[in-house]
């Protein structure tokens, strides 16, 4: 492994480094739109699976600029250059199971293999280790090959391959590499932790978006009002089981782990996974909350709404756990009672549904407050 070095210490991300998010956010919207197009297990399955491809892909590349000075004019390049094959990727979204799915995989291939080019160089400089980068580059192949190959088929097949893809692409630095991955690079602790808790903002923007996007051309009278205020205030409730102690906590802990690049990879590269989805179907709930804001949810916008909460405290919670957090069962019982209420509120209008998941969200801040705020003398 290099030495620490000042990159290792100090490094905080760039303005290239944000830059290179800004495609994202389309992406994330591409992916948003192509569940609330089909909400159905069929168009979860699809939009989940474009999702774990978009994720590894930012995610493969906050590991690389980590072992790296992303303001170096190569680095930069290759930022670049995959700023445009992922804005191609992010175009063919909409038709990535139709006719734009070759057009999707080998952008999205050209994206991966900037990755490992990216670590390459980073070894030759000292920053990385070249055989844990040349362990699960077998795997990254391997999961490219799948997806072209997946491309030219049609579904059931074509689903079929690249989901053993995504598989195969995962399991290689959680399992089949792992050993090596304990000595790939020195983890920027600051620069790794605030790239990840940027992604949770970008994905927060996109519910902020969604609830704007289904009241727009709306009459504002009391109801839309009302459901846009308790939508945004389930995504303020997400921020704020994030950001308000969470985020910081963790970075310490991570910074204080026996082994940071296994906690890293655990925690934030595969964990936030389920974060980023959790918001997202939410997203999704929250748009067609606010667009039959007096109307029920359709049973599949309901389960977005509700599920999609759930899905992020459960995240949230294993987030914590792996870090050393304490073992509570707060969260693990607020998306519990998320998913209760998409049981009882089959029949209620949509802005009621989306209080009740508000209220939900409202008690779980108040108690971590107090938990974590208030002296325990005082509670």
């Amino acid at each position: 492994m290099a030495a620490p070095d000042a990159i290792a210490t100090e490094q905080r991300t760039t303005p290239v480094e944000l830059f290179w998010d800004l495609v994202f956010v389309f992406a994330i919207t591409q992916v948003s739109t192509l569940l609330y197009h089909d909400l159905t297990w069929a168009g979860f399955g699809r939009a989940m699976l474009v999702l774990a491809l978009v994720w590894w892909a930012w995610s493969a590349f906050v590991w690389a600029t980590n072992a790296h000075d992303p303001d170096d004019p190569p680095v930069r390049a290759v930022l670049f250059v995959a700023i445009i094959l992922t804005f191609l990727v992010a175009l063919a979204v909409p038709r990535a199971f139709g006719d734009e799915a070759t057009v999707f995989v080998v952008a999205y291939a050209g994206v991966r293999f900037l990755h490992l080019g990216l670590y390459v160089d980073a070894s030759r400089r000292g920053r990385a280790s070249l055989a844990a980068i040349a362990g699960f580059s077998v795997t990254v192949a391997v999961g490219m090959a799948l997806l072209i190959v997946g491309s030219l088929l049609d579904d059931p097949w074509r689903a079929l391959l690249w989901t053993v893809a995504v598989a195969i692409d995962y399991a290689g630095p959680a399992w089949l590499t792992r050993e090596r991955l304990r000595g790939i690079q020195q983890v920027a602790v600051s620069h790794f932790a605030e790239r990840y808790s940027l992604f949770i903002i970008i994905c927060l923007g996109e519910s902020i978006v969604g609830i704007g996007v289904g009241a727009t051309g709306r009459k504002l009278d009391a109801e839309l009002i009302a459901g846009v205020a308790l939508a945004l205030l389930v995504t303020i409730g997400l921020w704020w089981t994030y950001f308000d102690h969470v985020a910081s906590e963790a970075e310490e802990h991570l910074a204080a782990h026996e082994e940071p690049v296994l906690a890293a990879a655990d925690a934030y590269s595969y964990l936030h996974l389920l974060l980023v989805a959790g918001i997202i179907v939410f997203a999704v709930g929250a748009k067609g909350a606010v667009a039959h804001v007096a109307d029920p949810l359709s049973e599949g916008a309901r389960l977005a709404l509700c599920g999609g909460v759930a899905a992020y405290l459960a995240g949230h919670w294993a987030f914590g756990v792996r870090l050393g957090a304490p073992l509570t069962l707060a969260k693990p019982i607020a998306a519990a009672a998320c998913l209760v209420v998409f049981a009882v509120a089959g029949g209620l209008p949509a802005w009621a549904t989306a209080g009740m998941v508000a209220g939900v969200l409202a008690i779980l801040v108040v108690y971590e407050t107090v938990n974590t705020r208030v002296p325990a003398a005082h509670r």
